[in-house]
């Protein structure tokens, strides 16, 4: 996995202190994970129980995140208008967001949102990119792209079978239609609940893993973040045939500045008649088995930049 910071995080030592008490959580959310990893990938949550920070956290910067197409202000069993009023969006649809200044992490792209910290999940044997995990302030979301029938809905098969699996896990209206909230007990017997919920697209199905306070404080302004996050992603479906419930190829992730330079160079290149091609994605899906660590950082540079 590796570790990437949009921005310079505000609060350094309490998110140091949230880091500490959350990485308790993420083997046991993982053994969860693998248990219905062939059918609905890998889950992954941290403990962040911090209620203390909310009112002091409030106003410093929620308001990054994309806001041009807002969440649905009420739960519903229901997500209707994706697409054409709420995301996540496909990368083909007119009312898509400008994904330009996104980070592109091949089956989608990720909004800009300050003071976020993306951990990327990837094979160890081959280094293939599996997911990521958004860490913001005492919440966390995982984000998976899974391909999905032209004309079937993936998520209501997925939930079920969520739910056949963990008798404890239960189903609810929410802000993105029936979500699932699934309890998992982590070291020391803690219990932390997360909140799972699945977008249908047009051969895909987004799904977000919601732990911290984005699990258990609808209104708390970090949940709100999230939502609003997880609803600006746009998708690259691509034309790869996969099964259903394929993970959706991805790569490591890649800046607007260096997919604007690869585009440049590309462009020198058919200028000068030359075969030049920009490496964006294998083909096929991903096998999921076994994950490995590498940290790296990056900040805003105008938007993305990497030091390495």
């Amino acid at each position: 996995m590796g570790l990437f910071g949009f921005g310079k995080k505000k609060h350094d030592d309490e998110d140091e202190a949230k880091a500490k008490e959350a990485e308790a959580t993420d083997e046991a959310v993982d053994s969860v994970a693998d248990d219905n990893s062939a059918d609905s990938g890998a889950a992954v949550a941290k403990d962040t129980e911090n209620a203390e920070s909310e009112n002091t956290e409030a106003d410093s910067g929620e308001e990054d995140a994309a806001d041009e197409h807002e969440v649905p202000d009420e739960p519903s069993e229901a997500y209707p208008d994706r697409g054409e009023l709420y995301g996540p969006w496909d990368i083909d649809e007119e009312e898509a967001p400008n994904y330009d200044d996104y980070l592109d992490m091949g089956a989608y792209y990720l909004p800009f949102l300050q003071g976020i910290e993306l951990r990327v999940k990837a094979n160890r044997a081959s280094g293939q990119v599996l997911g990521c995990t958004i860490s913001y302030k005492a919440s966390s979301l995982e984000i998976e792209a899974l391909a999905a029938p032209k004309t079937l809905s993936l998520w209501d098969g997925v939930s079920e079978d969520l739910l056949a699996a963990n008798p404890k896990a239960s189903k609810e209206p929410g802000i993105f239609g029936t979500e699932i909230k699934l309890p998992v007990v982590v070291k020391g017997g803690k219990k932390l609940i997360t909140r799972i919920v699945g977008v249908d697209g047009p051969r895909w199905m987004l799904r977000g893993i919601f732990s911290g306070r984005a699990a258990t404080h609808p209104e708390s302004p970090e949940t709100k973040t999230l939502n609003q996050f997880f609803s600006d992603i746009v998708v690259d479906r691509g034309e790869e045939p996969l099964a259903p419930r394929d993970l959706i190829p991805m790569h490591a992730p890649v800046s607007p500045e260096e997919r604007r330079k690869a585009d440049e160079a590309a462009a020198e290149a058919d200028k000068d008649g030359k075969d030049h091609k920009i490496p964006k994605r294998i083909n096929g899906p991903f096998v999921a088995d076994q994950q490995t660590e590498v940290q790296t950082t990056i900040s805003r540079g105008p938007m993305f930049s990497e030091l390495r």
